[in-house]
């Protein structure tokens, strides 16, 4: 296990405060109080060191198959109008990312770049339907000879901030990091009508392991 370089700065500054925190409470206030305050520090250290935390895995690759972008709960599975980009009817799969899980995100397939774009926007929580169109996201299509898949990261009311790694025209593999949503959120799916799925509803998904749907 290591931790994501996005939580190095955070994680470095929560040191520093907690430790002044302690310093003047050490020197202010009882040992009762310094006593809490340095208990509540450290839990909430340690909370942001597991939220930041990236397993090692190994990833299979395998061609024709659609892994889950992220660890998470699936929430939606429905034909819903793609209107960003596709502008037509596509399969939605939306998981949905507990605080409790890792949130760096992966490529589902290989192909190019073919669209990316950050949009400001609100901080409902991710399982409102709306948040896939009002709350703040980004969103990128990757795209290979068979295949043109939409993957939207959307921030939910406790995240942020979205990064996003990829750039426009740049090739990426299966299971490449594609980026890393701040404390809570969701990634969306929009995948062609007649993919085949291979998971249902409440399933819960390990980010480049499980099979979302073959082409």
């Amino acid at each position: 296990m290591k931790i994501h370089k996005e939580g190095h700065k955070i994680i470095m500054t929560e040191i520093l405060l907690f430790l002044c925190l302690y310093i003047l409470s050490s020197n202010y206030f009882s040992i009762t109080v310094t006593k809490v305050i340095f208990t509540i520090s450290i839990f909430i250290l340690l909370f942001t060191i597991y939220f930041f935390r990236v397993i090692k895995r190994n990833f299979d690759k395998e061609k024709n198959f659609i892994y889950a972008p992220c660890d998470g709960k699936v929430v939606v599975i429905e034909n819903t109008l793609e209107n960003e980009y596709y502008n037509k009817m596509k399969i939605q799969v939306s998981i949905f990312m507990s605080p409790l899980n890792m949130h760096n995100n992966l490529y589902p397939i290989e192909g190019e770049i073919k669209y990316k774009k950050y949009h400001p926007g609100k901080f409902l929580f991710a399982w409102n339907p709306k948040s896939s169109t009002d709350n703040e996201r980004s969103t990128i299509v990757v795209e290979n000879k068979s295949i043109s898949v939409l993957i939207r990261q959307i921030a939910g009311a406790l995240a942020r901030r979205i990064i996003t790694y990829g750039k426009l025209k740049e090739n990426v593999k299966t299971c490449d990091e594609l980026g890393f949503i701040k404390f809570g959120s969701r990634v969306d799916l929009f995948l062609p009508e007649n993919t085949k799925l291979n998971i249902k509803l409440n399933d819960k998904v390990i980010g480049g392991k499980t099979v979302i749907a073959k082409y």
